[in-house]
């Protein structure tokens, strides 16, 4: 067993030593050769373009609208009114309701009651139940409610064509069924 330990450890003792002398002969040949290199190499650098000389832009149609004002905009809206035959358009002017800030496919009819011998549906829209009677608007294209049965509401709306002819077209509401 000592024969074994003392084997291993000249072993390890010779190659310690090769290593040592190897490399610092080879350290000192690698050193040379890379200052050489350096001395000879001469670095490429691309020469930076000129930058692009900047022109300014004179804006000279003083007398136009505005491309992005309120006056254009009026203009344009003008423009279409005048341009409807039908004479049919919504109005503008009138306070939105409740209801009127969500498209129509997110209301869901959910029931009827009766107040004041006058029948009110019960439309939901995410969390919320809204009380609507006829008359009342509803949806995002300027629906009116014309007509409210046990298990539908029926709404006029009022859209654009491919034109931009205000043309009336009807939709329905139907009761929804609850899952319990």
């Amino acid at each position: 067993m000592k024969l074994d330990i003392a084997w291993r450890v000249i072993v390890l003792g010779s190659a310690a030593g090769w290593l040592v002398g190897c490399s610092s002969g080879d350290q000192d040949e690698l050193k040379n050769w890379m200052a050489e290199v350096r001395r000879t190499t001469q670095p490429v650098v691309q020469p930076i373009p000129e930058p692009k000389k900047f022109e300014p832009f004179v804006y000279e149609q003083k007398g136009a609208l505005e491309p992005f004002s309120v006056a254009k905009l009026d203009a344009a809206l003008q423009k279409l009114a005048a341009r409807s035959s039908s004479g049919l358009r919504p109005d503008m002017d009138r306070r939105r309701e409740p209801l009127e800030a969500f498209p129509l496919d997110t209301i869901q009819m959910v029931g009827t009651m009766q107040r004041d011998n006058q029948r009110v549906a019960l439309l939901r829209v995410d969390k919320s139940v809204y009380q609507a009677k006829v008359g009342n608007y509803a949806g995002q294209n300027f629906g009116v409610i014309t007509k409210i049965s046990e298990t539908e509401v029926a709404l006029k709306e009022i859209v654009q064509d491919a034109a931009g002819e205000w043309v009336e077209r009807t939709s329905t509401l139907q009761l929804q069924e609850t899952k319990r």
